[in-house]
């Protein structure tokens, strides 16, 4: 039974509001590693490192929570997961040594775990028409990201960076206390054919599963990866301050998260595969003259002079291109749920989950790999150029098994008319 609209709205409010947090917390070291680093003296391998472990907590924690949410329900998992991370989010502002950071943002990762339970609960309060847009909606908490950004260099400016776990404690508490008294238990379901756990572990054999977790490890991925090092970027690449790396770096981070929900509507109307083809495209363009590094040419003429000229990506043309890397891939990880809603709606918990996870694990690596190439190069550009390739191999894989053929055999071959008429155009 469909619930009532205003159970669903608020439902569907309570759940937007308490992912905004986890993942403002989840993500919490992009602004105060900055401080942390430079009082540890740590590498760009170090730091990426240090705002990498929380992401990949959070990223392995994703499948079984989906999968307790599926057997036992979203609320109670949701409202439990907040409620393990409160404490050592407090002791992070006590940590001294770089092993403690890594044990503590560890625990602290396990808020960004919370998606895979709050797209499965929420969910189940939609018919299938709008649960498109509805997991927008809810995958818009994204933009705790952006809040982050907005909130944590200022506190670190004024109080120093101890006083941002302070905070971030406080609001968790909070939160959950909002969370509990605004839900309400999921709606009642035919528990008779609901999947044994063999049964919801054979989904993994499905292809598609592996196929979505590439488009997620772009889109997503991509997006958590960024946000963790783009204050940073700003700051080696173009000699910002702390303050306005973060500000400038919300143009990336905020509209990619807001923007999710628009993608939600996209994907209902136009399906997944169409949706998702021209996100990749959009960014895959952009990430190619983002990685241009600054180039100098010096050309010997017929009469023996030279001829020098330089090309570079300068802090206006990147800021845009950012802004619209940030609309794909907030468009791409609502169309990528879209083929999961589709077609895995029994165990959308369990394969919600392996997508999160995998996508998670990208934003895990990346920062990592991104604080190695640039150390072994020395040239910043070559954290655009690793996600350029990334891009294109999911390109490529688009289209051999779903563009190649006449006819779509995935998900979208249940999708409306308006996506019917979007294959044909195109």
């Amino acid at each position: 039974m469909t619930p009532d609209r205003r159970t669903q709205i608020t439902v569907l409010g309570a759940n937007t509001f308490a992912f905004t947090i986890c993942f403002a917390v989840w993500v919490v070291f992009s602004v105060i590693g900055n401080p942390i680093a430079d009082e540890l003296g740590l590498t760009e391998t170090q730091f990426g490192i240090l705002t990498a472990v929380p992401i990949l907590t959070g990223s392995l924690a994703r499948m079984p929570l989906g999968m307790l949410a599926d057997r036992f329900g979203g609320r109670s998992v949701f409202a439990l997961l907040m409620v393990a991370t409160i404490i050592p989010i407090y002791l992070l502002q006590f940590a001294t040594t770089y092993s403690q950071f890594l044990v503590l943002g560890a625990v602290v990762g396990l808020a960004g775990g919370s998606f895979s339970v709050g797209i499965a609960y929420t969910a189940r309060f939609f018919e299938r028409k709008r649960q498109g847009l509805a997991m927008g909606i809810f995958g818009a908490g994204n933009a705790g990201a952006a809040l982050t950004k907005f909130v944590a260099p200022t506190v670190v400016v004024v109080w120093g960076w101890q006083a941002v776990p302070a905070i971030y404690a406080v609001a968790m508490t909070v939160t959950v206390v909002v969370f509990w008294l605004l839900t309400c238990p999921e709606p009642e379901r035919d528990r008779s054919n609901t999947p044994s756990l063999r049964e919801q572990l054979l989904a993994l054999r499905d292809p598609r599963v592996w196929k979505y977790c590439q488009y997620y490890s772009v889109v997503f991925g991509g997006y958590v990866g960024l946000s963790l090092y783009l204050t940073r970027y700003y700051i080696m690449e173009y000699g910002v301050g702390l303050q306005l790396a973060a500000l400038v770096a919300t143009i990336f981070v905020l509209p990619s998260g807001v923007i999710r929900a628009f993608g939600g509507w996209l994907s209902d109307r136009f399906g997944a595969h169409t949706v998702t083809w021209w996100c990749m495209w959009s960014s895959f363009i952009c990430l190619f003259v983002m990685s241009y590094p600054e180039t100098h040419y010096a050309i010997t003429q017929r009469d023996g002079s030279t001829l020098e000229f330089s090309f570079g990506v300068n802090i206006w043309l990147f800021t845009f291109l950012l802004f619209i890397v940030g609309l794909a891939w907030g468009v791409g990880k609502a169309s990528v749920f879209k083929y999961i809603s589709d077609d895995f709606d029994r165990d959308i918990g369990l394969v919600s989950g392996v997508v999160g996870l995998v996508g998670g694990l990208a934003g895990f690596l990346l920062p990592i790999m991104f604080g190695a190439l640039v150390d072994t190069t020395g040239v910043s550009s070559t954290v655009f150029m690793l996600l350029f390739g990334v891009t294109g191999v999911s390109l490529i894989w688009m289209w051999w098994t779903e563009r190649r053929n006449p006819v779509l055999r995935d998900s979208d071959s249940r999708s409306t008319d308006g996506f019917q008429q979007g294959v044909s155009e195109s």
